[in-house]
């Protein structure tokens, strides 16, 4: 089992390891990313190369390979319509093979062996938080589509942006606001928080206790336990003791938060509201695994719907469907809308200049498939993710409600059918 502290340590390590080794990138006389204006009509001359390195295979291998075709669907769009500031856009896309090592020597060679342009990140915190070092360190502009773990925005990094609406700990705001906003008689008085130690899952969880904790809702129980927990018997038989309104666990991955369903399910305990970080948006896997009944009533935060109605994203989602005869997965949308944050910069800019293209997007907003983003100073989103829902078999978005799929709002949870 590996601790949140092991990992961090490892990290620290291996960004000490960036830091010595990595070169000097940026605009510069010896083969830096060139200075480029806009042109009109057909994409011609150079390409525009941008270089990303993602998880193809190993641990994170399902979301890396989604959003490869995330950004290989934006390269598609944005050639048809006449490239990037008039050139042809190119996305080299390296294997990290999910390993944090290996990423940092991925992107060292995309900046100072393939002399790209511009940067887009990978998948995850655990692998962002050393390769955002390495584009840090050459002063390039690094837009990530994953990685909200509050370790990532503590480094005083300036050319750091992540693509998504929140940091991990403000993901559930929509569901904690909605929860202690509930009248009386509704409104919980206790919760439980199970909390993998995970630099995602777990702040997700541990913002909502926070955030509940300061409305006067109660804590009688909180655990943290290793994301590789397999059996959640005792953890469930002692939330049943303590009878909580309300459950949030902050999930690593898929099994850890069926699992828990299955162990509460097997003591016979159904809080008032059950909320989960990302298990419930792994849709059939997910239904599947707990059985789709008792999906019902179960609470996720979200960065993507297919039916937002969000600028672009009816493009984007008859280019995908197009392509892959199927619905985008949330990481191929944020993936897209990534690579929609550094077209937008390069294009207000009119020239591909690190520092302009970070001050550019320190100081402006960008409205993408996931809605209008903005950053704060560490490079941290401002806005809120998306609440979402299990209802009638079906995953609906409830909060904001411009951005409803669903009218109506499931409560309390009904029990679960065993």
């Amino acid at each position: 089992m590996v601790s949140r502290l092991a990992r961090l340590l490892v990290l620290i390590a291996a960004l000490a390891l960036v830091f010595a080794a990595a070169g000097c990138g940026g605009d510069d006389d010896e083969g830096g990313p060139a200075a480029t204006t806009a042109a009109e009509g057909e994409p011609s001359g150079e390409p525009i190369r941008i270089g990303a390195s993602l998880p193809l295979t190993g641990d994170f291998s399902e979301p890396g390979v989604a959003a490869q075709q995330g950004y290989e669907i934006w390269q598609e769009m944005v050639n048809e319509a006449g490239g990037l500031l008039g050139r042809p856009v190119e996305i080299i896309v390296r294997d990290d093979q999910s390993d944090q090592n290996l990423v940092v020597t991925d992107y060292n060679a995309l900046i100072n062996q393939e002399k790209v342009d511009l940067l887009l990140g990978t998948f995850s915190s655990l692998l962002n938080l050393p390769a955002s070092a390495v584009a840090e360190r050459a002063g390039m502009v690094y837009v990530e589509p994953a990685g909200g773990s509050p370790e990532m925005f503590s480094r005083g990094f300036e050319y750091l942006f992540f693509a998504q609406q929140a940091t991990a700990p403000h993901q559930a705001d929509l569901f904690s606001e909605w929860v202690t906003g509930l009248p009386e008689g509704e409104k919980p008085a206790t919760a439980a928080y199970v909390i993998a130690d995970d630099p995602f899952g777990g702040p997700v969880a541990e913002g909502v206790q926070e955030k509940l904790e300061a409305a006067g809702v109660d804590t009688v129980y909180s655990e943290v336990y290793p994301p590789e927990t397999v059996n959640f018997d005792a953890i469930a038989a002692a939330v049943a003791a303590e009878k909580p309104d309300v459950i949030a666990q902050g999930s690593a991955g898929l099994a850890d938060g069926v699992n828990l369903i299955r162990s509460l399910i097997k003591v016979g305990y159904s809080p008032q509201q059950m909320f989960q970080a990302s298990t419930p948006s792994f849709a059939d896997q997910y239904s599947d695994g707990i059985g789709i009944e008792n999906t019902e009533g179960i609470f996720y935060a979200v960065s993507y719907h297919v039916e937002s109605p969000t600028p672009g994203n009816e493009e984007f989602l008859a280019a995908y469907r197009a392509k892959y005869d199927t619905d985008p997965p949330e990481d191929a949308a944020d993936a897209y809308a990534a690579a929609q944050v550094l077209q937008a910069a390069v294009e207000a800019v009119g020239e591909i200049d690190q520092d302009a293209l970070k001050d550019w997007l320190h100081e402006n907003s960008v409205d993408t498939i996931l809605g209008t983003l903005s950053w704060d100073e560490t490079g941290a989103p401002e806005q809120a993710f998306l609440l979402a829902q299990w209802q009638n078999g079906d995953e609906e978005i409830v909060l904001p409600e411009d951005a409803a799929t669903s009218d109506t709002i499931v409560n309390p949870k009904p029990a679960w059918t065993g």
